[in-house]
């Protein structure tokens, strides 16, 4: 009972919580903004003024899609790290952070919060970045799989703030309708 694992069982364990991490976690991220009707083809989200530095919405599918599965993977080599002290936090945080996240497109383009879904990414953020610290005590690479997404937060961040700004009845503009706002 007190043996070592070989490199080769420590990989296919890797592997094991692999092949459930990322897919779970793509298939959550994926779902929460296909559910809440996110991207260019919301009618509110489309009649919205963007910034410059938007791009276009295929990018979105393809970045969201890569930092899913990176954080999928950060995920499972935390899971395979038994033994160590911070696992169990680690995926506290991971799991908080990830919850968050789901929560943003929900809140953005569901309930056209953007002020709101503005001061969530920062939630977010910090929350990632928790995550990123802990999981870099616990497997340095998984903490360097988490770095695309924490720049990814901030450059969503600022969208967000922009979308704000360029748009400041944004939250009670008629989805479908160009310049009628509704009323309250």
């Amino acid at each position: 009972m007190g043996e070592i694992a070989s490199r080769s069982q420590i990989g296919f364990s890797l592997f094991r919580r692999a092949v459930v991490t990322v897919p779970l976690v793509l298939l959550l991220g994926l779902a929460s903004g296909r559910l809440a009707n996110s991207g260019y083809d919301n009618a509110w989200f489309a009649v919205l003024q963007k910034p410059g530095a938007m791009p276009p919405g295929p990018a979105f599918a393809l970045a969201w899609t890569i930092l899913y599965i990176c954080q999928g993977l950060a995920l499972a080599i935390v899971l395979n790290a038994r033994g160590n002290r911070l696992r169990g936090l680690a995926v506290v945080l991971f799991v908080l952070q990830f919850a968050l996240n789901l929560a943003w497109s929900p809140l953005f383009f569901g309930l056209h919060q953007i002020g709101a879904a503005f001061w969530l990414i920062i939630g977010i953020f910090a929350a990632a970045l928790a995550t990123t610290i802990v999981f870099g005590q616990v497997r340095p690479p998984a903490a360097w799989l988490m770095v695309p997404y924490l720049a990814w937060l901030c450059f969503a961040a600022a969208l967000n703030h922009d979308i704000g700004k360029l748009n400041p009845n944004g939250e009670r503009l008629a989805p479908g309708a160009t310049s009628t706002h509704i009323n309250l």
